[in-house]
């Protein structure tokens, strides 16, 4: 009897051990992304690879070819963001950073919502000739977390963050009271009359993240493709790494399905826009 016990317990303790294996093992995967499904991480990172020469003679590439450059959503984006022009572009000067990377953060929002609600698009978005507007996780025409707009104001305060940017740009986003309520900041990211603030932070974010890897000694800031898959996953997913991929949530677009990291890329190197946002 003692025999057969101490073996059921050894069964046991393998069995547990096994588990206790497994879930370090799956876990180890997620954070290397080696269990990442179909379109969380871009297929065509040899697309995102072009040669160097390309991106610093800032050859653009023509965007009739795309998918999403001859969709109704996108029509309607690029009416609005030359509307907006304005504002994304002293969002742009504000944060230090490409408006043309702004937009890219944007646009993968208002793909992603719009063509999961094609119904309204098509009742309301698009017969009104505005953005859409989210309200439930995330806000605004940018898609903002009030929890990701706080980190992004308190890292331009904390000189021993990772992302912090200098002192020239600690007040960028400071309030009449230099400290925001919530309400405060959620008046800000859902202001669909004045939409500065979600551009702004847009901007903010990206130029934080770059500022992360270029200190960890990795330079993303002609990265596009990572930037804006960044801005998608948020800041607790951005590690700095070499060999960094394009990805993030995917998104159908009339039958192609695409990445947060393809539109930005695609965009960011296109012709669309380029009249009134230079490359």
């Amino acid at each position: 009897m003692k025999f057969n016990l101490k073996n059921i317990l050894k069964i046991l303790l393998y069995c547990f051990a096994f588990i206790g294996f497994s879930f370090v093992a799956v876990f180890i995967a997620m954070q290397f992304g080696w269990l990442n499904v179909k379109g969380s991480v871009s297929e065509r990172n040899s697309y995102f690879n072009l040669n160097n020469k390309i991106k610093k003679e800032n050859v653009t590439q023509p965007a009739d070819t795309s998918v999403w450059a001859s969709s109704d959503e996108w029509k309607l984006m690029r009416e609005v963001f030359t509307r907006d022009q304005a504002m994304i572009k002293k969002a742009g000067i504000d944060a230090g950073i490409s408006p043309r990377l702004i937009i890219s953060g944007v646009m993968g929002e208002q793909f992603r919502f719009m063509t999961n609600r094609r119904e309204s698009f098509k009742q309301y978005f698009e017969p009104m000739k505005i953005l859409a507007s989210l309200s439930k996780f995330s806000f605004g025409i940018a898609g903002l977390k009030p929890e990701t707009v706080k980190l992004v104001e308190e890292h331009l305060k904390d000189e021993k963050s990772t992302f912090y940017l200098g002192k020239e740009m600690e007040h960028v986003a400071d309030y009449s009271d230099r400290i925001g309520s919530d309400s405060e900041r959620m008046t800000r990211i859902t202001d669909v009359k004045n939409p500065y603030y979600p551009y702004l932070y847009v901007g903010l974010f990206m130029r934080q993240v770059m500022a992360q890897w270029k200190n960890a000694g990795y330079d993303i800031d002609n990265r596009p493709e990572i930037i804006s898959t960044l801005y998608n996953l948020g800041f607790n997913r951005s590690i700095p790494k070499a060999d960094a991929q394009a990805g993030g949530a995917p998104i159908d677009i009339n039958g192609t399905t695409y990445t947060f990291g393809d539109l930005g890329y695609e965009f960011y190197y296109s012709n669309e826009l380029t009249d009134v946002f230079p490359l």
